[in-house]
Order: C-alpha cells, then sequence, then structure tokens
C-alpha cells in the first residue's frame, strides 16, 4: 500500500465508506481555498479509455483508495503531498457496462438540448431553465422525451398552455425519443463545463459557444 493510500485510510474508520473522509483542501496564493472540491464530478473512464459514467468525487477517490483507478486527469491541487484531485480516473480492470437507455428526468432532458431554450435558442445554466410540454399537460399531453424541451422562463411563460401554433413559436429542434446513443450524447454535452474530459469524448468546443449564465 502506498503512502497516500495508507494517509487515506487512516482518514475514515471504515474504509468502505468513503464519505467519512474530510478531504484536506489545497490552499494557494493564487487560488485560495477550494470550496466544494470534494462534490465535483469526475469522469470515469473503463480501462480501454472508453467513458462509462460520470461520478462525485469522493466515489473517484474510494477508486483510487481501493487500487482500482489510476488518476489519468487532475485539477493540480492536492489531496495531501504529491496526490492530485482527479478530474479524469481510469479503471485498472475492464468492466462490462450493459448498454441502457436513460430515464426520464429533468437532467436528462437538460442534457439532450444542452441546455438551450427550444424555442428562442439561447443557452443557459442549468438552474435557470424550466421544463415545458409541446402538448401542455392540461391537454393531454404526457411526460415523455417526444413531448418534453427545455425552455427559458420567458420563452416558457409566453407558450404558456397554448399549443405550438396558437403561440406562433417554433421549435429550434424536433425532440425525440432516448435510444441506445443517448447515454454517450449526454456524457458529451457535460464536457462543455469540463475540458479535461473533452478528449476522451470527442467533443467539440465550439459546441459550448453561447451558454448564458442567467
Amino acid at each position: 500500500m502506498q503512502a497516500w493510500q495508507s494517509w487515506l485510510m487512516h482518514r475514515t474508520r471504515n474504509a468502505d465508506d468513503i464519505r467519512s473522509i474530510r478531504i484536506a483542501c489545497s490552499t494557494s496564493k493564487k487560488g485560495g481555498t477550494m470550496n466544494n472540491v470534494a462534490n465535483r464530478a469526475v469522469l470515469i473512464l473503463n480501462a480501454s479509455y472508453e467513458a462509462i459514467s460520470i461520478a462525485p468525487m469522493r466515489k473517484a477517490v474510494k477508486l483510487l483508495v481501493k487500487g482500482r483507478a489510476d488518476v489519468t486527469e487532475h485539477l493540480g491541487r492536492e489531496i495531501h503531498a504529491g496526490i492530485l484531485f482527479p478530474t479524469v480516473v481510469k479503471l485498472r480492470t475492464y468492466v462490462h457496462i450493459p448498454i441502457r437507455k436513460p430515464t426520464l428526468s429533468r437532467k436528462a432532458i437538460l442534457l439532450r438540448d444542452r441546455h438551450r431554450c427550444q424555442y428562442c435558442g439561447q443557452r443557459f445554466s442549468p438552474g435557470v431553465l424550466t421544463l415545458d410540454h409541446i402538448l401542455p399537460r392540461c391537454r393531454g399531453g404526457r411526460d415523455s422525451f417526444e413531448n418534453l424541451v427545455a425552455a427559458c422562463q420567458p420563452c416558457n411563460r409566453k407558450k404558456g398552455e397554448k399549443l405550438l401554433e396558437e403561440s406562433g413559436m417554433t421549435l429550434l429542434h424536433r425532440p425525440r425519443a432516448s435510444n441506445l446513443h443517448t447515454p454517450r450524447f449526454m456524457l458529451r454535452n457535460l464536457a462543455a463545463e469540463e475540458s479535461s474530459w473533452q478528449k476522451y469524448l470527442y467533443y467539440d468546443s465550439s459546441e459550448s459557444a453561447g451558454v448564458t449564465r442567467g
């Protein structure tokens, strides 16, 4: 066991409960104390370098502690002397991942639509976007990938409970049902916020242009 693994194991009474670890954040004159670093997302790669999931920092550290993964990309700041906070980790052993369609959720809709209002075309941070039913629920519309789109608040209010043709508004793209390629598509959209992930997801940086933070 390496010195840094011993240090992390010493920090927790139960090595299987990584959530009990209180990660010591580095302090630098340029960046100051790193706030909320334990809540950062980390890209998980299979042993084949295929991106398979996104995990909280604590789960990524757990993989490192148990010797199941190695740091591939990092923040340049330390957990402990010589040990850097990861942004990408690679599993040491290949894991077969069954292909599944994503479940319907707010997050899935926003990722599919790239955090872009499907009416005005502007991009926003997730916290200020809403979901709009193309066919309003009061008119029989259902919660589905085909009937839900990301919408900014002004556009959502403008459309209200009208049908699309009644509102005089148009959609940027007609929403489609999820398929087996949707999970990879969603991972690529997340790479807009993490430049260190992009080369593992064949990300085109031009896709992230024009994001409005709201």
